[in-house]
Protein backbone atom coordinates (compact mmCIF):
# COMPACT_ATOMS: atom_id res chain seq x y z
CA UNK A 1 0.00 0.00 0.00
CA UNK A 2 2.74 2.64 0.72
CA UNK A 3 4.94 3.40 -1.90
CA UNK A 4 8.17 1.70 -2.07
CA UNK A 5 10.50 4.74 -2.49
CA UNK A 6 9.00 6.61 0.31
CA UNK A 7 7.10 4.66 3.61
CA UNK A 8 5.53 7.48 4.63
CA UNK A 9 3.58 7.82 1.38
CA UNK A 10 0.50 5.85 -0.04
CA UNK A 11 -2.94 6.54 -2.54
CA UNK A 12 -5.45 8.73 -1.21
CA UNK A 13 -7.77 6.15 0.85
CA UNK A 14 -11.32 5.46 -0.49
CA UNK A 15 -14.29 5.35 2.32
CA UNK A 16 -16.31 2.84 0.06
CA UNK A 17 -19.57 3.80 1.87
CA UNK A 18 -20.84 7.39 3.21
CA UNK A 19 -23.87 9.25 3.99
CA UNK A 20 -21.87 12.51 3.72
CA UNK A 21 -25.61 14.60 4.71
CA UNK A 22 -24.83 12.57 8.34
CA UNK A 23 -22.16 14.80 8.79
CA UNK A 24 -25.04 17.70 10.54
CA UNK A 25 -26.14 15.16 12.84
CA UNK A 26 -24.04 15.76 15.18
CA UNK A 27 -25.58 17.38 18.23
CA UNK A 28 -29.49 16.84 16.91
CA UNK A 29 -32.00 16.47 18.94
CA UNK A 30 -32.21 13.54 20.77
CA UNK A 31 -35.46 11.30 19.63
CA UNK A 32 -39.12 11.61 20.51
CA UNK A 33 -38.37 8.14 22.69
CA UNK A 34 -35.38 6.10 22.67
CA UNK A 35 -35.00 3.55 20.03
CA UNK A 36 -35.53 -0.02 20.63
CA UNK A 37 -33.78 -1.72 17.98
CA UNK A 38 -32.39 -1.41 14.34
CA UNK A 39 -35.78 -0.46 12.92
CA UNK A 40 -36.50 1.68 15.58
CA UNK A 41 -33.38 3.50 15.29
CA UNK A 42 -34.12 4.24 11.99
CA UNK A 43 -37.34 5.33 12.32
CA UNK A 44 -36.48 7.38 15.27
CA UNK A 45 -33.41 9.08 14.09
CA UNK A 46 -32.00 8.83 10.45
CA UNK A 47 -35.48 9.29 8.90
CA UNK A 48 -36.52 11.65 10.57
CA UNK A 49 -32.72 13.40 9.45
CA UNK A 50 -33.17 12.37 5.75
CA UNK A 51 -36.57 13.98 5.21
CA UNK A 52 -35.62 17.78 7.29
CA UNK A 53 -32.94 18.08 4.56
CA UNK A 54 -33.09 20.76 2.27
CA UNK A 55 -30.32 21.82 -0.47
CA UNK A 56 -28.46 24.34 1.20
CA UNK A 57 -28.00 21.42 4.69
CA UNK A 58 -27.15 18.73 1.86
CA UNK A 59 -24.56 21.06 0.30
CA UNK A 60 -22.92 21.86 3.42
CA UNK A 61 -23.12 18.76 4.97
CA UNK A 62 -21.12 17.59 1.85
CA UNK A 63 -18.65 20.35 2.16
CA UNK A 64 -17.99 19.97 5.76
CA UNK A 65 -17.38 15.92 5.17
CA UNK A 66 -15.41 16.33 2.44
CA UNK A 67 -13.15 18.27 4.23
CA UNK A 68 -13.00 16.32 7.04
CA UNK A 69 -11.74 13.53 4.83
CA UNK A 70 -9.22 15.32 3.69
CA UNK A 71 -7.92 15.78 6.62
CA UNK A 72 -7.97 12.16 7.44
CA UNK A 73 -6.49 11.12 3.95
CA UNK A 74 -9.06 10.08 2.01
CA UNK A 75 -9.64 11.22 -0.92
CA UNK A 76 -12.23 9.53 -2.64
CA UNK A 77 -16.02 8.81 -0.83
CA UNK A 78 -18.52 6.72 -2.37
CA UNK A 79 -21.76 8.10 -1.53
CA UNK A 80 -25.21 6.88 -0.95
CA UNK A 81 -27.67 10.00 -0.29
CA UNK A 82 -31.27 10.22 0.77
CA UNK A 83 -33.33 13.78 0.71
CA UNK A 84 -37.42 12.46 0.19
CA UNK A 85 -38.03 16.60 0.82
CA UNK A 86 -35.15 17.78 -1.85
CA UNK A 87 -34.48 14.55 -4.37
CA UNK A 88 -34.04 16.86 -7.59
CA UNK A 89 -30.46 18.17 -8.28
CA UNK A 90 -29.33 16.42 -4.79
CA UNK A 91 -26.59 14.69 -6.32
CA UNK A 92 -25.12 17.88 -8.29
CA UNK A 93 -25.16 19.62 -4.96
CA UNK A 94 -22.97 17.16 -3.30
CA UNK A 95 -20.57 16.57 -6.29
CA UNK A 96 -19.87 20.01 -6.67
CA UNK A 97 -19.32 20.73 -3.24
CA UNK A 98 -16.89 17.56 -2.65
CA UNK A 99 -15.33 19.36 -6.34
CA UNK A 100 -14.78 23.00 -4.59
CA UNK A 101 -13.00 21.06 -1.34
CA UNK A 102 -10.78 18.89 -3.76
CA UNK A 103 -12.38 15.30 -3.03
CA UNK A 104 -13.46 12.62 -5.51
CA UNK A 105 -16.45 11.56 -4.89
CA UNK A 106 -19.19 8.55 -6.44
CA UNK A 107 -22.78 9.50 -6.06
CA UNK A 108 -26.27 7.82 -5.89
CA UNK A 109 -29.46 8.57 -4.61
CA UNK A 110 -30.76 5.92 -2.35
CA UNK A 111 -34.58 5.11 -3.94
CA UNK A 112 -37.22 3.86 -1.73
CA UNK A 113 -40.92 3.08 -1.63
CA UNK A 114 -41.65 4.17 1.72
CA UNK A 115 -42.25 7.61 0.92
CA UNK A 116 -44.84 6.36 -2.01
CA UNK A 117 -44.60 5.52 -5.65
CA UNK A 118 -44.14 9.31 -6.82
CA UNK A 119 -40.95 10.06 -4.48
CA UNK A 120 -39.27 5.76 -5.52
CA UNK A 121 -40.05 6.98 -9.15
CA UNK A 122 -38.14 10.60 -8.83
CA UNK A 123 -35.09 8.87 -7.18
CA UNK A 124 -35.03 6.75 -9.66
CA UNK A 125 -34.82 9.88 -12.10
CA UNK A 126 -32.60 11.69 -9.93
CA UNK A 127 -29.73 8.90 -10.65
CA UNK A 128 -30.72 8.70 -14.29
CA UNK A 129 -30.72 12.58 -15.00
CA UNK A 130 -27.22 12.47 -12.89
CA UNK A 131 -25.49 9.31 -15.05
CA UNK A 132 -26.88 10.95 -17.64
CA UNK A 133 -25.13 14.66 -17.60
CA UNK A 134 -21.60 12.93 -16.84
CA UNK A 135 -21.80 12.44 -13.67
CA UNK A 136 -19.30 9.58 -11.50
CA UNK A 137 -21.97 7.10 -9.71
CA UNK A 138 -24.23 4.28 -9.11
CA UNK A 139 -27.62 3.70 -8.93
CA UNK A 140 -28.88 4.12 -5.39
CA UNK A 141 -31.38 1.33 -3.25
CA UNK A 142 -31.68 2.08 0.42
CA UNK A 143 -32.68 -1.42 1.05
CA UNK A 144 -35.04 -3.77 -0.35
CA UNK A 145 -36.80 -4.06 2.83
CA UNK A 146 -37.99 -0.27 2.05
CA UNK A 147 -38.46 -1.23 -1.66
CA UNK A 148 -41.30 -2.78 -3.93
CA UNK A 149 -39.80 -6.08 -6.14
CA UNK A 150 -40.89 -3.61 -9.31
CA UNK A 151 -38.81 -0.95 -7.86
CA UNK A 152 -35.65 -3.22 -7.07
CA UNK A 153 -35.59 -4.37 -10.67
CA UNK A 154 -35.97 -0.79 -12.00
CA UNK A 155 -33.09 0.04 -10.30
CA UNK A 156 -31.05 -2.87 -11.07
CA UNK A 157 -32.30 -2.02 -14.90
CA UNK A 158 -31.51 1.41 -15.01
CA UNK A 159 -27.94 0.59 -13.51
CA UNK A 160 -27.04 -2.00 -16.57
CA UNK A 161 -28.53 0.90 -18.94
CA UNK A 162 -26.10 2.98 -17.36
CA UNK A 163 -22.87 0.84 -17.06
CA UNK A 164 -22.99 1.46 -13.73
CA UNK A 165 -23.38 -0.56 -10.44
CA UNK A 166 -26.29 -0.64 -7.50
CA UNK A 167 -25.20 0.85 -4.11
CA UNK A 168 -27.46 -1.03 -1.93
CA UNK A 169 -28.11 -1.67 2.28
CA UNK A 170 -28.13 -5.19 2.10
CA UNK A 171 -29.11 -7.24 5.30
CA UNK A 172 -27.80 -4.90 7.52
CA UNK A 173 -30.60 -5.83 10.37
CA UNK A 174 -32.69 -8.24 10.70
CA UNK A 175 -35.77 -6.39 9.56
CA UNK A 176 -33.69 -7.44 6.07
CA UNK A 177 -32.99 -10.67 6.53
CA UNK A 178 -34.69 -11.85 3.42
CA UNK A 179 -32.80 -9.53 0.96
CA UNK A 180 -30.48 -12.53 -0.63
CA UNK A 181 -33.79 -13.73 -1.95
CA UNK A 182 -35.17 -10.31 -3.32
CA UNK A 183 -31.82 -9.40 -5.07
CA UNK A 184 -29.84 -12.90 -5.79
CA UNK A 185 -31.52 -12.64 -9.45
CA UNK A 186 -30.64 -8.85 -10.25
CA UNK A 187 -26.77 -8.35 -8.23
CA UNK A 188 -24.20 -8.61 -10.26
CA UNK A 189 -20.38 -8.33 -9.61
CA UNK A 190 -20.95 -4.35 -10.15
CA UNK A 191 -22.88 -4.14 -7.20
CA UNK A 192 -22.30 -2.70 -3.43
CA UNK A 193 -23.31 -4.89 -1.02
CA UNK A 194 -23.20 -2.81 1.94
CA UNK A 195 -23.01 -4.35 5.67
CA UNK A 196 -24.34 -7.95 4.91
CA UNK A 197 -24.78 -8.29 8.26
CA UNK A 198 -27.53 -11.31 8.30
CA UNK A 199 -26.28 -12.67 5.34
CA UNK A 200 -25.87 -16.85 5.16
CA UNK A 201 -22.40 -17.70 4.57
CA UNK A 202 -23.38 -18.92 0.71
CA UNK A 203 -26.00 -15.88 0.18
CA UNK A 204 -25.24 -16.15 -3.71
CA UNK A 205 -24.94 -12.26 -4.02
CA UNK A 206 -22.40 -10.97 -6.91
CA UNK A 207 -20.77 -7.82 -5.75
CA UNK A 208 -18.44 -6.40 -3.44
CA UNK A 209 -19.53 -6.64 0.41
CA UNK A 210 -18.78 -3.18 2.13
CA UNK A 211 -17.64 -3.72 5.70
CA UNK A 212 -18.93 -0.62 8.09
CA UNK A 213 -17.67 -2.47 11.64
CA UNK A 214 -18.19 0.80 13.73
CA UNK A 215 -21.84 1.91 12.29
CA UNK A 216 -22.92 -2.08 13.00
CA UNK A 217 -21.50 -1.54 16.78
CA UNK A 218 -23.04 1.42 17.17
CA UNK A 219 -26.44 0.30 15.52
CA UNK A 220 -26.05 -3.27 17.50
CA UNK A 221 -26.88 -5.12 14.61
CA UNK A 222 -24.09 -7.46 15.22
CA UNK A 223 -20.64 -8.93 13.47
CA UNK A 224 -20.70 -9.40 9.40
CA UNK A 225 -17.60 -11.83 9.59
CA UNK A 226 -16.70 -10.66 6.35
CA UNK A 227 -14.07 -13.64 6.04
CA UNK A 228 -16.89 -15.69 5.64
CA UNK A 229 -17.82 -14.01 2.36
CA UNK A 230 -16.60 -15.30 -1.41
CA UNK A 231 -17.11 -11.90 -2.46
CA UNK A 232 -14.28 -9.08 -2.51
CA UNK A 233 -14.45 -7.25 0.79
CA UNK A 234 -14.40 -3.24 1.19
CA UNK A 235 -14.52 -1.15 3.80
CA UNK A 236 -17.12 1.98 4.60
CA UNK A 237 -17.69 4.21 7.52
CA UNK A 238 -21.89 4.60 6.62
CA UNK A 239 -21.53 8.47 7.90
CA UNK A 240 -19.02 8.20 10.43
CA UNK A 241 -16.74 10.48 9.05
CA UNK A 242 -14.26 9.72 6.70
CA UNK A 243 -11.20 8.60 9.10
CA UNK A 244 -10.57 5.00 7.02
CA UNK A 245 -7.13 4.53 9.33
CA UNK A 246 -9.53 4.39 12.35
CA UNK A 247 -12.17 2.30 10.49
CA UNK A 248 -9.23 -0.22 9.86
CA UNK A 249 -8.46 -0.74 13.38
CA UNK A 250 -11.72 -1.19 14.57
CA UNK A 251 -12.44 -3.70 11.48
CA UNK A 252 -9.03 -5.04 12.84
CA UNK A 253 -9.66 -4.96 16.49
CA UNK A 254 -13.52 -6.75 15.63
CA UNK A 255 -12.23 -9.11 13.29
CA UNK A 256 -9.32 -9.96 16.21
CA UNK A 257 -12.37 -10.54 19.18
CA UNK A 258 -13.39 -13.33 16.75
CA UNK A 259 -10.66 -15.12 15.57
CA UNK A 260 -7.45 -14.37 17.86
CA UNK A 261 -5.59 -15.80 15.11
CA UNK A 262 -6.75 -12.83 12.63
CA UNK A 263 -4.07 -10.34 11.39
CA UNK A 264 -4.62 -6.55 10.87
CA UNK A 265 -2.98 -7.39 7.02
CA UNK A 266 -6.84 -8.76 6.24
CA UNK A 267 -8.30 -5.45 7.38
CA UNK A 268 -6.03 -3.83 5.55
CA UNK A 269 -6.65 -5.36 2.51
CA UNK A 270 -9.83 -4.56 2.81
CA UNK A 271 -9.19 -1.04 3.22
CA UNK A 272 -7.45 -1.38 0.13
CA UNK A 273 -9.55 -2.99 -1.94
CA UNK A 274 -11.37 0.38 -2.02
CA UNK A 275 -9.02 1.14 -4.92
CA UNK A 276 -10.70 -1.78 -6.75
CA UNK A 277 -14.36 0.79 -6.88
CA UNK A 278 -12.49 3.67 -7.07
CA UNK A 279 -9.40 3.81 -9.31
CA UNK A 280 -8.58 7.18 -9.48
CA UNK A 281 -7.54 7.63 -6.26
CA UNK A 282 -4.46 5.04 -6.84
CA UNK A 283 -3.21 8.15 -8.41
CA UNK A 284 -3.98 10.66 -5.41
CA UNK A 285 -0.77 11.16 -3.10
CA UNK A 286 -1.15 10.93 0.78
CA UNK A 287 2.08 11.84 2.52
CA UNK A 288 1.46 10.75 6.27
CA UNK A 289 3.17 11.89 9.66
CA UNK A 290 4.33 8.29 10.07
CA UNK A 291 6.53 6.17 8.89
CA UNK A 292 6.67 3.18 7.79
CA UNK A 293 2.74 3.26 6.99
CA UNK A 294 2.63 -0.33 7.85
CA UNK A 295 -0.17 -2.59 8.98
CA UNK A 296 1.29 -4.21 11.67
CA UNK A 297 2.09 -0.63 13.15
CA UNK A 298 -0.59 0.91 11.76
CA UNK A 299 -3.66 -1.20 14.36
CA UNK A 300 -1.94 0.11 17.40
CA UNK A 301 -0.97 3.52 16.30
CA UNK A 302 -3.88 5.80 16.78
CA UNK A 303 -3.96 9.45 15.63
CA UNK A 304 -2.19 9.09 12.30
CA UNK A 305 -2.39 12.02 10.16
CA UNK A 306 -1.64 13.33 6.41
CA UNK A 307 0.59 16.64 6.11
CA UNK A 308 0.18 16.42 2.42
CA UNK A 309 -2.41 14.99 0.32
CA UNK A 310 -2.19 15.65 -3.38
CA UNK A 311 -5.76 14.78 -6.12
CA UNK A 312 -4.85 14.37 -9.44
CA UNK A 313 -1.93 16.15 -9.08
CA UNK A 314 -3.07 19.33 -6.92
CA UNK A 315 -2.14 20.14 -3.82
CA UNK A 316 -5.53 20.18 -1.69
CA UNK A 317 -4.05 19.67 2.01
CA UNK A 318 -0.95 21.42 3.48
CA UNK A 319 0.29 22.41 6.09
CA UNK A 320 -2.63 21.10 8.10
CA UNK A 321 -5.18 22.96 6.14
CA UNK A 322 -7.18 22.74 2.44
CA UNK A 323 -5.57 24.58 0.01
CA UNK A 324 -9.03 25.25 -2.09
CA UNK A 325 -11.18 26.56 0.54
CA UNK A 326 -11.24 28.24 4.21
CA UNK A 327 -11.47 25.47 6.87
CA UNK A 328 -13.07 28.40 9.42
CA UNK A 329 -15.29 29.15 7.00
CA UNK A 330 -16.72 25.72 6.29
CA UNK A 331 -17.39 24.55 9.57
CA UNK A 332 -18.93 28.39 10.34
CA UNK A 333 -21.65 27.46 7.72
CA UNK A 334 -21.97 23.80 8.36
CA UNK A 335 -22.77 24.51 12.20
CA UNK A 336 -25.37 27.65 11.04
CA UNK A 337 -27.21 24.77 8.93
CA UNK A 338 -27.16 22.02 11.16
CA UNK A 339 -28.78 24.67 13.97
CA UNK A 340 -31.46 25.19 10.73
CA UNK A 341 -31.43 21.40 10.36
CA UNK A 342 -32.44 20.52 14.09
CA UNK A 343 -34.35 23.05 14.47
CA UNK A 344 -36.68 21.40 11.50
CA UNK A 345 -36.51 18.50 12.99
CA UNK A 346 -39.40 18.94 14.93
CA UNK A 347 -41.74 19.37 11.99
CA UNK A 348 -40.55 15.89 10.16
Amino acid sequence: MTDHADTATTPGLVCAHHHLYSALARGMPAPPRTPGDFGEILELVWWRLDRALDLESIRWSAMLGALEALERGCTAVIDHHESPEAIEGSLSVVADACAEVGVRVDCSYGVTDRHGPDAARRGLEENARFLAGGGRGRVGVHAAFTCSDETLEAAAGMAVDHGVGVHIHVAEGPIDSDAADRLRHLATDDWLVVHGVHLDDDHGLAGTVVHNPRSNMNNAVGYARPTRFANPVALGSDGIGADMLDEFRVAYFRHREHDVAASPETAWGWLAAGWDLFPEARDDRVTWAYDPMDPWRLAFTPGVGPTRVEVDGEVVWADGAPTRVDADEVRARAAEEASRLHRRLDQT
